[in-house]
């Protein structure tokens, strides 16, 4: 039996019982909230020929990864196609990530589901396989109906019932859906709910979130490499950046750059990132990265289905966006 089944119906059993511990998000006794700051990649799946997931190659992903100072790793994001995995596929990708990965670093899970109820169980579920934290989308699919109203509740909800801090996740180019910025500083008041991944790449909106919650012990992520020195400037915390699944030293030097004050070269090399940020975010998606990731020494290799490899014409499109900012 796969541990994530097993997982699965201890968990049913925990939440039957009222399972509530809404303290996980703050360091005993000091009230402040879990300090998630820094470069998190949002790791790939890897998976077999027969589209199994590859657990061996994603442990020699994630050794390789772990050589460069992220302050941890993001799991079942969506460059995880989180999507496609049955229930205790995700659980035990968690798992595995966190056998393989230092012990010192981060481990953010995704655990967001439709239901707020599957929602819970799964980031119960993600705690209990060793996850630091939980990073929740927001659901999207009656998106009509996601009012504030029903996302507070939601998120409320969530973090109330969670053992471990709540990042809340807002992609508005995978759920059509924003967060409002008003119901994040809402949210920001949960004891238990530490920051917010922003992958909008609207600055305004990220200053404005940083400016709202100041006094709320909360942190912005930024979604993605291509505006990460804009977010640093703006007040951000760090980034959970595709782009440093193949560039990860070139990512954390940036960080290093913004924090240090280093603006100028910090604007030469953001420079250099933006193209091969688009190239593995929004024109090519998650083929893109894991093409990219097979050019630079990783197992990248093929994505399930619906997602289809890039054409001829694709690979060699998203080859220029790196040779010509000199990173191939």
């Amino acid at each position: 039996m796969m541990l994530g089944l097993r997982v699965w119906s201890s968990v049913r059993q925990g939440l039957s019982r009222g399972l509530s511990r809404n303290v996980g998000g703050q360091v005993p006794g000091k009230g402040k909230k879990v300090d998630i700051s820094g470069i998190y990649p949002p790791v790939t799946t890897p998976f077999t020929a027969t589209a199994e997931v590859d657990y061996g190659k994603l442990e020699e992903n994630l050794h390789k990864l772990g050589t460069f100072p992220f302050r941890g790793f993001v799991v079942q994001g969506s460059t995880g196609e989180f999507p496609f995995l049955t229930s205790s596929e995700r659980l035990e990708v968690v798992s595995r990530v966190r056998q393989a990965m230092p012990k010192n670093k981060l481990l953010i899970a995704g655990s967001g589901c439709e239901s707020t109820q599957a929602t819970v169980e799964m980031t119960v579920s993600m705690a209990q396989v060793g996850a630091d934290a939980a990073m929740v989308v927001t659901p999207c699919y009656y998106r009509g109906r996601m009012s504030s109203a029903a996302l507070i509740h939601h998120y409320t909800k969530v973090a109330d019932l969670s053992p471990i801090p709540v990042v809340l996740y807002s992609v508005p180019a995978n759920t059509g859906l924003d967060l409002p910025v008003d119901t994040v500083v809402t949210l920001s008041q949960h004891p238990n709910i530490a920051g917010i991944k922003d992958s909008s790449g609207d600055v305004t909106r990220i200053g404005m979130m940083v400016h709202k919650t100041k006094r709320q012990d909360f942190q912005v992520l930024a979604g993605s490499a291509g505006f990460l020195l804009a977010s640093y400037a703006l007040g951000a915390v760090g980034g959970v950046c595709a782009l440093a699944n193949v560039l990860g030293a070139q990512v954390c030097q940036l960080e290093r750059l913004c924090l240090t004050g280093q603006w100028e070269d910090a604007q030469k090399l953001q420079h250099r990132l933006i193209e091969p940020n688009t190239a593995v975010t929004q024109r090519f998606g998650i083929p893109g990265v894991k093409k990219t990731m097979d050019w630079f020494g990783y197992h990248g290799g093929p994505c399930r289905a619906p997602l289809q490899e890039l054409s001829p014409a694709e690979e060699e499109a998203l080859r220029v966006d790196f040779t010509s900012n000199g990173w191939l």
